[in-house]
């Protein structure tokens, strides 16, 4: 006997809300998509872009802020001991690993700013051209590569309290945060779940994104950055496998297995265009946000609805573009 055919939904889910407080960390190699996921994520589980927290954003931003507003720069200089007119090689982060580094990318540094820094060190031994905190952390940003700890830790401490502080209601104050790109060594997560515990925000969910080398290598290269050179993106995957892994690990035994999620973040969609595939950026990034709220307990039933909304939005909106 033949059984009918269940019958077709008339209601399509087309918001939803992450239950807060808290915050969802997305963690990964570089170019794994962080910053699209978490785009994506704010828009589909109602989370205020505000309180998307990219370190990367951040640190830019410092570095913007800090060249533009002499109060800004007076404020990092006085409350975080972070300065344009300090040497990194005489500082309070200053030790023997951070001047070898620094010194062996003073070419690079001298390269990136166009000039050979003006201040020199009168120590002998080193020789090396004077790099300021700022022009480092600059650098740094720029290249990927990994700053003092304790830089980092105060800047996203930072960013968390003025959050919670720009809070205006009750509603608001529940919302969770996205933290995006962070973070990236022990150290760094052990801070961090230390600080969350004193400021009362749990931590939801770990989103691990992950891809394989050569595929971050594959979209690196479409970006054409100037460092996304092959022995620069060896670099920063041996860094993720170094650091960026046990960081996550250590974050699994402290939480528990069960808010750690590892998302696979390649996810490929093609179209055919006659007799050729061509590659789909959207449905790819779609794919894996479908992964990512399944992960945060979504319904797959609801994920269809939301990731269809979201297909209809892009859609009208390329239309009127």
């Amino acid at each position: 006997m033949n059984r009918p055919n269940s019958p077709r939904s008339l209601v399509r889910v087309e918001k939803i809300a992450l239950q807060g407080p808290g915050v969802v960390i997305l963690t990964g190699p570089s170019s794994c998509g962080k910053g699209e996921v978490a785009a994506a994520l704010c828009d589909l589980v109602s989370i205020d872009p505000a309180r998307h927290l990219s370190m990367g954003e951040i640190l830019r931003s410092t570095i913007e802020r800090s060249k533009a507003e002499p109060g800004f720069a007076k404020l990092l200089a006085d409350k975080y001991q972070l300065s344009a007119d300090v040497s990194i090689f005489d500082c309070l982060d200053t030790n023997e690993e951070l001047t070898e580094k620094v010194k062996r990318h003073l070419p690079d540094l001298e390269r990136h700013f166009g000039r050979t820094p003006s201040r020199f060190i009168s120590d002998e031994v080193s020789g090396a051209a004077d790099v300021s905190q700022l022009e480092w952390l600059e650098f740094c940003t720029a290249r990927g590569l990994l700053i003092p700890n304790r830089w980092t830790q105060d800047l996203i401490s930072a960013e968390i309290d003025r959050a919670l502080a720009a809070a205006k209601d009750a509603e608001e104050a529940e919302s969770p945060f996205i933290l995006d790109g962070y973070p990236r060594t022990v150290a760094a997560a052990k801070h961090l779940l230390g600080f969350l515990e004193q400021v009362d925000v749990p931590v939801l969910k770990v989103l691990h994104l992950s891809i394989s080398k050569a595929e971050m290598s594959a979209r690196a290269g479409k970006r054409g950055r100037a460092d996304d050179n092959e022995e620069a993106l060896r670099r920063r995957f041996e860094f993720y496998v170094d650091n960026v892994q046990p960081s996550v690990d250590y974050l699994k035994t402290e939480l528990g297995g069960d808010r750690i999620a590892l998302i696979d973040a390649h996810q490929p969609m093609w179209d055919e265009a006659g007799e050729e595939r061509v590659f789909d950026l959207h449905r790819s990034i779609d794919n894996v946000v479908s992964s990512a709220l399944r992960a945060l307990g979504v319904p797959g039933v609801i994920v269809r609805d939301l990731l269809e909304g979201r297909r209809e939005a892009r859609l009208a909106a390329e239309a009127d573009g």
